[in-house]
């Protein structure tokens, strides 16, 4: 087989072109192409690096604000709640002072009817003595055909009544 035969002298030569090809690539890949792209993937890693330091001081700006916001508003709304209470305790007594007015007012009232009654029950009590002691006395008239002292009669009512 005289392709056999070839080989040994071909082989030198073949390996000698693929030494230069893939010395060529090496060079020309690794050392002019392969710094172009990590240099590029450098710098974009640097671009990403700094975009999350800026996400992230961002975020903490944000999260500052957010609690300097809650803490005005726990504080606006406690000064509320103070306010609410305060406006309620003044309702309170305000209400109660109007109560004892109206209480004071209705004290003098029940004092004034009370005293009322008492002067018409007095009067009612002092005319039915005398009712009954002109009944007493025209009773007796009429029945025993005596004559009875007013005098006398309203002595015997008062006796019956408060006896």
């Amino acid at each position: 087989m005289p392709q056999i035969s070839q080989l040994a002298a071909t082989y030198s030569s073949q390996v000698f072109w693929m030494l230069v090809f893939f010395g060529f690539i090496f060079f020309f890949i690794g050392r002019g192409m392969v710094p172009r792209v990590m240099a590029t993937v450098e710098a974009r890693d640097k671009q990403i690096a700094g975009d999350l330091a800026a996400a992230e001081a961002a975020r903490t700006a944000a999260d500052a604000e957010e609690e300097a916001w809650r803490t005005h508003a726990n504080a606006q709304r406690a000064e509320a709640q103070a306010v609410i209470a305060k406006a309620k305790a003044d309702a309170a007594k305000a209400g109660e002072a109007r109560l004892a007015k109206a209480g004071a007012a209705i004290d003098a009232r029940l004092t004034q009817a009370d005293a009322r009654i008492a002067k018409a029950r007095a009067k009612a009590a002092g005319e039915i003595e005398t009712v009954a002691s002109e009944a007493a006395g025209s009773i007796a008239a009429r029945i025993a055909g005596l004559t009875v002292d007013s005098a006398a009669a309203k002595a015997a009512v008062k006796e019956a009544l408060n006896g």
